[in-house]
């Protein structure tokens, strides 16, 4: 069984890279690993990624990349729609034609937040920028090109605000805390903190039993993210103080950082203020399975992940 895996240099590349290696030692004479990041595959290029998967002839694959440079994308439309769209319709045909299961992962930003409320699965997408606009194509592609076919399955997993082993959200504000005695950080755009290692979990869950056996699922769109809510500016405050209970000096402390509105924090790419996505559709798959430790993990409080991984970053050396 062969398991390819795009995307390897991002966080939650090497989160799958993480799990993987821990997940199916006992198995390794069952499947055959691959992970490409760029160097071993520009995904901007169609007749590469054909020749691949041809090649490779995966059972599974991962689509862990994408372009993710949000306001880079307003001036690089082209190269957003070639990795973000393009690159996943490929896969996805490959694996509809083939009788493969395809994972790949979308965004919050495919809609442009003024709902009241979590988003749901088949609300409208209503893109405000050119990446949100290139991940709702690269959706719609992959649902076309299964349309068609009885053999294969895909999930498309929406998650928001991903952190993990590179740079993000947290990292950033920890690294200016460390600097600045006052910060200033947005507080009315809200949505959930996921963590890598948790998606990357939560998703491999799906599609894999304990014994390494892939498993069958309903296709479609799910929406993956931990439980409760915050805005940055509450994710802010959390990050600081989990750094200083882990004994790591700042120059900034909760009380220091300072919510502002968005619009005074403007930006070239236009960002939802609500990225809030319920989560029932994926619990009800769980539940009609009986499977209790994956729906525990996907009840978690988004804080439980973002504490522990500002504790390892402190343990590291890396704030």
């Amino acid at each position: 069984m062969n398991i390819l895996v795009f995307g390897k240099d991002g966080q939650l590349g090497k989160a799958f890279y993480t799990l993987l290696d821990s997940k199916l030692p006992a198995l390794v004479d069952k499947f055959n690993i691959q992970y490409l990041g760029r160097a071993e595959c520009d995904l901007s290029k169609a007749s590469a990624l054909n020749v691949l998967l041809s090649q490779f002839q995966p059972n599974l694959i991962i689509n862990a990349s994408a372009y993710t440079a949000v306001d880079k994308a307003e001036v690089e439309a082209d190269l957003a729609f070639a990795i973000n769209a393009t690159a996943p319709e490929i896969m996805a045909q490959y694996a509809a034609e083939h009788g493969a299961t395809f994972l790949h992962y979308s965004t919050d930003y495919v809609f442009d937040g003024e709902k009241y409320g979590f988003y749901l699965e088949d609300d409208m997408r209503n893109p405000l920028g050119v990446y949100g606009k290139s991940k709702a194509a690269g959706e719609e592609a992959i649902a076309k090109a299964f349309a068609n076919h009885t053999t294969g399955q895909y999930a498309i997993f929406r998650t928001s605000w991903v952190y993990g082993d590179g740079g993000n959200f947290i990292r950033t504000i920890l690294r200016l805390a460390k600097d600045r005695e006052e910060l200033k950080v947005i507080e009315d755009q809200y949505g959930v903190p996921t963590s890598a290692q948790w998606l990357a979990k939560l998703s491999l869950d799906l599609v894999m039993d304990a014994q390494g056996a892939f498993t069958r699922f309903p296709s479609g769109i799910y929406h993956a993210v931990p439980a409760g809510e915050i805005n940055w500016y509450g994710l802010a405050s959390f990050a600081v103080q989990a750094a200083l209970d882990a004994g790591v000096t700042l120059k900034a402390c909760p009380i220091s950082i300072k919510p502002i509105p968005a619009v005074e924090y403007p930006l070239p790419a236009p960002r939802p203020m609500n990225s809030r996505m319920s989560t029932d559709k994926l619990r009800r798959l769980f539940e009609g399975r009986g499977d209790m430790p994956k729906l525990e993990q996907l009840n978690q409080p988004w804080d439980v992940d973002v504490k522990t991984y500002v504790s390892q970053l402190a343990k590291d050396g890396l704030i």
